[in-house]
């Protein structure tokens, strides 16, 4: 098994992160994460960040940043970002009205390969997460997700597969692995269960996630990084979760 690098997505510590950037980012380290996934600077300059995750050995590898960002200011986005060191910026998800308004969506897609041709200049790849509702279909029969990756080159448009909400959706997350090989170069990797009317997220090998079976294909798929997310912790809480989700990481990895 090839063994592919994890980071935390901040956004699972997010509280904790506002409240103590350094000692967070100290704790995820001392647990083993390689890397940190940000949701946003916490009032702070890149090279603040950059300083505190270079002294803990962590590298920014990618952050979410909507795509209003790009548009109200491309180069200042890019510049931030390129000063952190972060290889991907990831597209966090396209609300209903940019996706739904044919003229808006069509927009859209015009605009990802100017975003991506400046973010390709400061070494940035252009990602986009899914959740659930992107496996809706489209008047074709096809997933609106897959819709939109046929309608950008990959270069332009690369995909973060978020695994859990692909199996919430009833799609094999390891055949989807093998569809985007070559294209997924982040997953984000979380688990879940389900509580009657909805999806409740735990650790890692705490509910539905075969995460044996994707990190078995994550080095044919051409991961580069594992991406740990937990977005809510209704069990337990987000630090020692973080330190489970890579504990059970680490056993699978061993077998």
């Amino acid at each position: 098994m090839t063994r592919i690098p994890v980071a935390a997505q901040v956004y699972s510590l997010r509280r904790e992160a506002e409240e103590d950037f350094a000692g967070t980012m100290e704790q995820l380290a001392r647990m083993g994460y390689e890397g940190v996934e940000l949701v946003s600077l916490y009032g702070r300059e890149p090279g603040e960040i950059r300083a505190c995750l270079d002294s803990l050995g962590l590298k920014a590898v990618s952050a979410h940043v909507p795509l209003g960002e790009f548009e109200r200011d491309l180069e200042g986005t890019v510049r931030a970002y390129e000063k952190l060191g972060c290889e991907f910026l990831a597209i966090p998800w396209m609300d209903e009205g940019r996706r739904g308004d044919p003229g808006r969506f069509q927009e859209t897609l015009d605009y990802f390969p100017v975003m991506s041709a400046r973010c390709r200049q400061a070494g940035i790849q252009v990602l986009y997460h899914n959740h659930s509702y992107e496996f809706e279909k489209t008047q074709t029969g096809a997933y609106w997700l897959d819709m939109l990756y046929d309608s950008v080159e990959s270069r332009d448009l690369a995909a973060e597969l978020d695994l859990c909400w692909v199996k919430v959706s009833g799609v094999d997350p390891v055949a989807y692995m093998k569809k985007y090989a070559g294209r997924c170069p982040v997953l984000h990797i979380k688990d879940f269960i389900r509580e009657r009317d909805r999806v409740a997220q735990v650790a890692l090998g705490e509910g539905e996630l075969e995460l044996g079976a994707i990190l078995a294909q994550a080095g044919p798929s051409q991961v580069q990084w594992l991406v740990v997310e937990q977005d809510e912790h209704p069990y337990g809480e987000p630090m020692e979760n973080m330190r489970k989700s890579m504990e059970y990481i680490r056993r699978l990895e061993e077998r």
